[in-house]
């Protein structure tokens, strides 16, 4: 070997040659011609990549094909999307439909919303609405980003009932508060528009009403809103699909006057 890279948190050494590498990847052919010239011994770091992923990167370098597992497949993804290998992401894209389950689902929503993965996304989306109580519950699910959690909030077809969905949204920006640092409702602005208050019964209402004043998490004018839906009985007292019903959404007595079934 002519290379070394000192890779992931763990600082790994992994040897390879650099004339491979930089004839099967632009990357790599971009990286070693800047970072080393001739003759340079020197390391290449590369912190961000855990180390079982960068093998399994050179392994398909070498070999054209690889050996993945579903507990880091979505790493490889991602060097892979970083690096520019495109059959290498296919092949991952591929090992990660047919491994999709509860655990990896949230993590694996992660990944495509950030690379723009359409199709996997779509994938993830659906298999949530289909497992939304027991995804829910992940912790895949709190970790979520903002912009990973609001096409979740957006889908009619989610099977869970608002009361445990609000829940759940709650938990999701009490995580990301405590990460970031900043207060509950800063952190829940960009997705709590989403939550269809006006589908909870008055009691439950009620409840929020006073829990929000504890700890202040979704805007007062939004509870207004569906206070409005009870007090005129309408469904388009509250805008957009906020009274619409979702596969999830347990019948209540007010729900009648929705006149918004699911679709």
């Amino acid at each position: 070997s002519d290379v070394c890279f000192v890779v992931g948190q763990e600082r790994q050494e992994i040897f390879a040659h650099r004339c491979l590498l930089a004839c099967r990847c632009n990357f790599f052919q971009r990286l070693l011609g800047t970072e080393l010239g001739p003759g340079v011994p020197g390391p290449v770091v590369l912190s961000t990549v855990p180390a079982e992923a960068f093998l399994a990167v050179l392994e398909f370098l070498y070999t054209n094909s690889v050996k993945l597992h579903r507990h880091s497949v979505l790493e490889v993804l991602t060097a892979a999307v970083e690096y520019g290998l495109e059959e290498l992401r296919e092949l991952c894209l591929e090992f990660v439909v047919k491994v999709l389950d509860v655990e990896l689902v949230c993590e694996a929503l992660q990944v495509a919303v950030t690379f723009g993965l359409g199709p996997l996304q779509e994938r993830c989306i659906a298999f949530i609405e289909a497992h939304s109580q027991e995804a829910l519950r992940t912790r895949g699910f709190v970790e979520l980003s903002a912009a990973a959690l609001l096409p979740l909030l957006r889908s009619d077809k989610l099977c869970v009932d608002e009361v445990e969905l609000v829940r759940a949204a709650r938990s999701w920006a009490r995580v990301g508060a405590a990460v970031l640092e900043r207060p509950v409702a800063e952190v829940a602005a960009p997705v709590v528009r989403e939550l269809r208050l006006a589908l909870l019964a008055p009691a439950e209402l009620s409840a929020l009403e006073e829990q929000n004043r504890r700890e202040p998490f979704i805007p007062v004018e939004q509870i207004v809103e569906a206070w409005k839906c009870h007090a005129l009985r309408r469904g388009d007292a509250a805008p957009g699909a906020l009274c619409r019903r979702r596969r999830g959404t347990l019948p209540r007595e007010h729900h009648r006057f929705l006149d918004l079934p699911f679709r």
